[in-house]
């Protein structure tokens, strides 16, 4: 009788590390934080490493439905918290000019991980999630849908479609050229910078609106703030508030163009401008100092790298 010994598998831990970057796409997409999703995958390595993998024909599958199941245990919780949250909730900025969230080339690409998809992803229920994330984000087939979540095909089907009707009332993206959108971005801190109000009102769409995500921790306001007028003069007092001893930055977060503050060499700040066919459509300032910290660490080894 011939024995399969443990030699005959390739490195587990090497095997796992080359899933790494997929598995925390799909868990960033799936929760909307990128110190969950590092949780959800670490957890999912520990499966993957108790496993026998005797009886695993495809790593890349099982530990995406591994995976994918974990993330949507952690949503049920998730959506608890968030309903006490203080003030608006907005995802944890995450740069995607490093490759850590897959490609951004395209239009589509940006806009699959950008803020403002995923605040609307909030809508949607767990498993409606999953089936747009897997579907959109990293085009599984409705019949490898239906093997991660253990369902009939149909179900998946049924699924994608009622979570892009709910999808669909949101924002439609505008997609700006690249040159266009730092001009734009240019002129709207000139004019912030300058206290030059009714420029800086020239900018903003006229269904603007600006939120920040403070959690509770740090001042920040606890509505959204909507309207170029009311938007204008939001932003020029966050200016005159917190300008002073502030360096800033430019990176890209989420598939927008980011203003990052810091203070004494830390990081603030992040402000997600989301530029529309009208000019500047949203703004999104998160302030949570723990919402900072994986987009900080990032920065911090691009710094040590360059």
């Amino acid at each position: 009788m011939d024995f399969v010994t443990a030699d005959a598998f390739p490195d587990p831990t090497a095997e796992f590390e080359a899933e790494r970057g997929r598995l925390f796409g799909i868990a960033y997409r799936m929760l909307g934080s990128a110190a969950e999703a590092e949780d959800a995958v670490q957890d999912a390595y520990l499966r993957w490493h108790a496993a026998d993998r005797g009886y695993i024909d495809a790593p890349g599958a099982w530990l995406a439905k591994v995976l994918t199941n974990l993330c949507l245990n952690r949503l049920t919780s998730a959506r608890a918290r968030r309903e006490e949250y203080v003030g608006p909730w907005l995802p944890e900025p995450v740069r995607t000019d490093t490759g850590a969230l897959g490609p951004m080339e395209t239009a589509e690409q940006r806009d699959a991980v950008s803020m403002a998809m995923l605040v609307m992803l909030e809508r949607l229920s767990p498993p409606e999630r999953a089936v747009v994330v897997l579907r959109d984000a990293f085009a599984y087939s409705h019949r490898e849908i239906a093997e991660v979540l253990d369902w009939p095909e149909a179900n998946s089907r049924q699924t994608y479609r009622r979570a892009r009707q709910h999808l669909a009332s949101g924002r439609p993206r505008f997609e700006v050229p690249a040159e266009a959108r730092a001009d734009l971005l240019a002129r709207f801190l000139t004019a912030a910078a300058e206290g030059a109000l009714e420029h800086l009102e020239s900018l903003l769409a006229d269904d603007v609106t600006a939120w920040s995500d403070g959690g509770g921790k740090v001042s920040a306001a606890t509505r959204p703030i909507s309207g170029r007028d009311k938007v204008a003069r939001f932003l020029m007092g966050l200016v005159e508030r917190f300008s002073a001893g502030m360096e800033f930055g430019f990176a890209e977060v989420n598939g927008d163009t980011a203003l990052l503050g810091r203070e004494s060499g830390v990081l603030t700040t992040a402000a997600v401008v989301e530029v529309g066919g009208e000019g500047i459509a949203g703004v999104r300032i998160v302030r949570n100092p723990e919402k900072l910290k994986f987009l900080e660490e990032q920065c911090r080894e691009l710094s040590h790298n360059a």
